[in-house]
C-alpha cells in the first residue's frame, strides 16, 4: 500500500494578482512520500538514502517539523539516476560531480568514460602493485574496497578480469608468469568462494560447464558468478568435463539448464555435437562466452539458447530463459 503525504506550496507573487478565486486555483500539490516507500519503490534501503543524503548531498528531502524526511517524485527520480550511474561502474563519491554536469537521466558516453575510465584505471594501478610485491593481505583489501565502491559486474568485467588478462598476454616477460599465477589462484578462490554462498541462497540451479579446451577455469567461474542471481545458483564442473558424460551428470543432478562455456571459436562440427548433446539431455541446454555469439547463426530455430559474452546481459538472458521469454 502506497503512503504519500500533500504539501500545500503557494504561487509565486506575481500570479496573486486578480481574484481570490485566481489564487486558489493556483495552488498545487506536491505528493511527498516517506522514506520507507521511497525505499519500496527503489530498491534502496533507508540507510544508504541517508548516507548519500549526508555524506555526498545527492539528494535533499523535505524535513517536517518533527524531522522526519518526505521525498518528492523528482527525488525518487533522482535516486533512480544515481542508482543508473552506480550500475555503471562509476562511485557513489562521485555521482554528484557527473549529475552537475549532465541534467540527463541516463549516463552519457564522454561523461561517463571519462569518469570510469580514470576510476578503473587508478584501482588496476593500485592491485599490480600489490600483486608486483606479492602482497596477499594489500591485495585482500583492495579486493573489499572495489567490491565496496562497485557492482559486481563491473568489478570483474571491468576492473580485475581486464587485469587479469593484461598479465597473461605479458607471460614471456621474466617475472610476469608468477605474477600472474598469484593472481590467478587469489581470484579463483575468491570467486568459487562467491558461487558456493549464492548456491546455498538460490532456489534454482543451473550446471555450468566448458567445452574442452575453450576457457581457463577463472573465465568459467567469473561466467558462473556473472549469471548467477538470488533466485538461480549457478553451480560449476571442472574444466576438463568430458562432453559425452554431461547428460549423465544433469540425470543425477536435475539442474534446470545446462549452461556451456566457450571463449574460442567453435570447431566446424559444433553445431552437430551440440544438437546431438541437446537431445541428450532432461533439461534445456544454452551456450554463453564469445562462442555463443560465433553458434547463434547456426543454432537459431534449434531449442538451443545462446546467452551471448556481455556480463551486464548473460545474467538477465538466463533468467529470461528459464521463465519461457527467451527466444531460440
Amino acid at each position: 500500500m502506497r503512503h504519500a503525504f500533500h504539501l500545500m506550496i503557494p504561487p509565486p507573487m506575481s500570479s496573486l494578482v486578480g481574484a481570490s478565486s485566481v489564487v486558489s486555483s493556483a495552488l498545487k500539490q506536491e505528493e511527498l512520500f516517506p522514506i520507507r516507500e521511497v525505499s519500496r519503490l527503489t530498491g534502496v534501503n533507508p540507510v544508504t538514502l541517508r548516507a548519500w543524503e549526508r555524506r555526498y548531498g545527492l539528494i535533499q528531502p523535505t524535513r517536517t517539523e518533527s524531522g522526519h524526511r518526505l521525498y518528492s517524485l523528482a527525488d525518487i527520480e533522482s535516486v533512480r539516476s544515481i542508482l543508473a550511474w552506480i550500475e555503471r561502474g562509476v562511485a557513489v563519491s562521485k555521482v554528484g560531480k557527473i549529475l552537475a554536469k549532465s541534467a540527463t537521466k541516463v549516463p552519457t558516453s564522454p561523461v561517463y568514460e571519462e569518469v570510469t575510465a580514470g576510476e578503473w584505471a587508478e584501482w588496476q594501478t593500485q592491485l599490480r602493485q600489490a600483486i608486483a610485491a606479492f602482497d596477499d593481505v594489500r591485495l585482500e583489501r583492495l579486493y573489499g574496497q572495489v567490491f565496496s565502491s562497485y557492482p559486481l559486474v563491473v568489478v570483474f568485467q571491468d576492473i580485475l578480469m581486464p587485469l587479469w588478462q593484461e598479465l597473461l598476454i605479458r607471460q614471456d616477460e621474466f617475472g610476469q608468469t608468477s605474477e600472474w599465477l598469484f593472481f590467478d589462484a587469489f581470484l579463483r578462490a575468491r570467486t568459487l568462494q562467491r558461487l558456493q554462498i549464492g548456491r546455498v541462497q538460490a532456489e534454482e540451479r543451473v550446471l555450468l560447464a566448458a567445452l574442452p579446451g575453450h576457457c581457463r577455469e577463472l573465465e568459467l567461474l567469473v561466467a558462473g558468478l556473472l549469471m548467477s542471481s538470488s533466485e538461480v545458483a549457478v553451480s560449476a564442473l571442472g574444466l576438463g568435463q568430458p562432453l559425452e558424460e554431461l547428460a549423465l551428470v544433469c540425470e543425477k543432478v536435475q539442474p534446470q539448464a545446462l549452461v556451456l562455456f566457450s571463449n574460442q571459436p567453435p570447431a566446424e562440427d559444433m553445431p552437430r555435437v551440440l544438437a546431438r548433446l541437446a537431445l541428450a539431455l532432461d533439461c534445456p541446454l544454452v551456450i554463453a562466452g564469445d562462442g555463443s555469439d560465433l553458434l547463434e547463426e547456426s543454432v537459431s530455430g534449434s531449442p538451443i539458447a545462446c546467452l551471448g559474452n556481455e556480463g551486464r546481459l548473460m545474467q538477465r538472458r538466463l533468467q529470461q530463459f528459464l521463465a519461457g521469454h527467451l527466444d531460440t
